[in-house]
């Protein structure tokens, strides 16, 4: 957060994660190094395996990693995959959903009540979540040469994931309206029928998704050394990124795959997706999610001994369309093209740093505007699925800028204040996007009207440190204007949508509106001084806010909650075992549900062995959710559908050599 994270992320109102490994060497390597690793879980039979490696060849710097990792469904305690059917916490606006409609008990539906209990007994001995298997494959390959006048180099890393989507709208509905959505309209109370329902796949069915993402990387730096310019960092990327959620009957994909075999069965699944799998599933094929770009970079350093100074240029093109059956978003294109300043000095009084960014973006779309009704269209004229067509062509200019000052008030006690002015453009998403999502079970709406994002924020922070002792407050505040969220539909919304075709998912809008967050950050704690290491203790809490300036909260909120640690520290052990206590998250948007708070005990042990003096072996044993609870991300679109998983060991096994 703060100023210098303008100079590498547009739009970085909440602050940026920056990921660094040694793919692209910056220096040399000083010995050639191999790392070789292998995981078991329990809570989803899972492993992994990884090996790396890394070298100087003739003058040049190559570096090699491969991580394969095969995650069967988790389980999750029993009886978590029912309680939100049957104690759902109250929505205002939503009063009877999820629960037993009394006025349907005497209209003769006594077989559907019997059905509706065995279907409960089956869910509450249920501790697997079907269709939550998870598969990835990642290969990255850097070379680079460095010497005194700075480093070249380039890489490629591929990465490729198959996932199941555990619950999902019933993309079917309209095609089994008459039978299943009295069934289902009955059984939950809900006026919304079936075609607001989420629900766990049937017997065979299977959601999933794959991803594929190329990413080719350029970088290097050039040491100029004058009075004036110290140096230019600079760097290109071309990502290339896919992801495509499908629908098959057949075997359960995750459970068939113990080896390479996993490929031909994907082959086949979505062969299947795209043929007539039966049971009223015709025509249904894939949703393709496509995203190209192309990034272009500089930053030139003007550092010297007065004050650190650098400016940045940076240039994206990107491309991004959603295709399936339908064409859910047609390709939409962006460019931005930013200028970004930071400087820092040290003041007799103060540490001052400053930040300001000036970027340029341009969105180009398109939006069909029509009500729903292929076959209305069709009377006109137009063709199935058509309708008038808007083509979008926006261009934004955003000024954003931040600075924070710094004052050691004593030895041990440190007093920051950062305030920033920051501004984002609504992505192409955001502004295009009409289709389904199935993995947040959502038919998503964008808007091209969204006006840019502008946000002020301010923070406040007090650290110490002292014989061990060691304590830090973060107060922040954020004023959002124009804030863009996604919303869900409320009942009588989906009354007036009625005869639209949402293929069973929730409609969600992109809206926005002010809003303001804010909230704090605590931390203290004590290290003592025990046999040849260091034992640590310490609490932690966070607290976030959020509600529009009109009245009511930003809906899925994380909650607030409380972290206690106790860790242990030597040349060769490493412990550490925390308690995250979760309260319950009741500030609630508009058509949102409460959330229980939970328990979450983990622990982690590394032991480290010297099997020589180029050998060296770790042995990594952890468990999370100790005590087994029943646990919900608020966040999360899918919170009741899709639980977090039990309890889990694992063990890890590292060789370096």
């Amino acid at each position: 957060r703060g100023p210098s994270s303008l100079l590498h992320a547009n739009g970085s109102i909440g602050g940026i994660i920056n990921v660094v490994d040694k793919t692209i060497a910056r220096e040399d390597f000083t010995t050639p190094t191999f790392r070789l690793g292998l995981e078991r879980q329990s809570v989803n039979d899972g492993d992994a395996h990884q090996l790396s490696y890394e070298n100087t060849v003739g003058g040049l710097n190559v570096s090699f990693a491969f991580k394969d990792s095969q995650f069967d469904d988790f389980d999750v305690p029993i009886g978590a995959l029912l309680d939100y059917e049957e104690e759902p916490d109250a929505d205002p606006h939503h009063d009877d959903e999820g629960h037993q409609d009394e006025g349907h008990e005497d209209e003769g539906h006594e077989d559907d009540d019997h059905e509706d209990d065995d279907h409960k007994e089956h869910q509450q001995s249920l501790d697997n979540l079907a269709n939550s298997d998870f598969e990835s494959t990642s290969k990255r390959l850097g070379i680079s040469k460095t010497g005194d006048w700075g480093y070249f180099g380039v890489s490629v890393n591929k990465v490729e994931s198959l996932y199941g989507i555990p619950f999902h709208g019933d993309p079917h509905g309209d095609e089994h309206d008459g039978e299943h959505g009295e069934e289902h309209g009955e059984e939950h109370g809900d006026e919304h029928g079936d075609e607001h329902a989420i629900e766990e796949p049937h017997a065979g069915e299977r959601i999933f998704s794959t991803t594929e993402s190329d990413v080719f990387n350029l970088e290097g730096a050039y040491l100029v050394n004058n009075r004036w310019l110290k140096r230019v960092n600079y760097y290109f990327r071309d990502s290339d990124y896919s992801l495509t959620e499908q629908h098959a009957e057949g075997e359960h994909h995750g459970q068939e795959h113990p080896g390479d075999e996993h490929q031909d069965e994907e082959h086949q699944d979505k062969e299947h997706a795209g043929e007539d799998p039966g049971d009223g599933h015709q025509g249904e094929g894939p949703t393709l999610f496509t995203n190209i770009a192309k990034e272009y970079g500089a930053i030139f350093d003007f550092t010297n001994e007065s004050l650190a100074q650098k400016v940045v240029v940076n240039f994206v093109e990107e491309q991004v369309a959603i295709i399936g059956s339908e064409i859910f978003m047609k390709p939409a294109a962006s460019e931005e093209l930013t200028f970004g300043y930071f400087v820092s000095k040290d003041l007799d009084l103060l540490h001052v740093d400053f930040g300001i960014r000036y970027d340029h973006i341009n969105r180009q779309g398109s939006i069909n505007h029509q009500d729903g009704h292929e076959d209305e269209h069709e009377d006109e004229g137009a063709g199935e699925g058509a309708g008038e067509v808007e083509q979008v062509d926006q261009d934004r200019n955003n000024l954003s800028f931040a600075f924070s000052l710094g004052r050691d008030i004593s030895e041990t006690l440190e007093l920051t204040l950062g305030y920033a002015q920051v501004e984002r453009a609504p992505s192409v998403v955001e502004m295009f996007m009409h289709g389904p999502h199935l993995a947040t079970g959502r038919f998503e709406v964008g808007n091209d009207q969204l006006k840019t994002e502008k946000s002020q924020n301010i923070d406040l922070r007090l650290s110490y440190e002292s014989a061990g002792l060691f304590g830090s407050l973060t107060l922040f505040k954020n004023d959002l204007h124009n804030y863009v969220y996604l919303m869900d539909e409320s009942g009588e919304e989906h009354d007036q949508h009625a005869g639209e075709d949402h293929g069973g998912l929730i409609l969600a809008n992109y809206m926005q509106a002010d809003a303001d967050f804010d909230g704090y950050e605590l931390e203290f704690g004590k290290v003592f001084q025990l046999a040849s290491g260091e034992l640590s203790m310490s609490f932690g809490r966070d607290s976030v806010s959020a509600e529009f300036a009109d009245g009511g909260y930003v809906p899925r909120m994380v909650p607030e909650r409380n972290i206690y640690t106790v860790s242990y520290q030597d040349e060769t052990l490493k412990a550490l075992l925390s308690w995250k206590d979760v309260e319950r998250q009741s500030d609630l948007g508009l058509n949102e549900t409460a959330t229980d708070g939970y328990s979450m005990l983990d622990f982690n042990v590394r032991k480290s062995v010297a099997l020589s003096a180029q050998v060296n072996m770790s042995i990594v044993v952890f468990g999370n959710n100790l005590l087994d609870e029943t646990s919900r991300n608020h966040a999360s679109f899918v919170k009741d559908e899709v639980p977090l998983p039990g309890k889990n060991f694992g063990i890890k096994w590292l060789l370096q050599f």
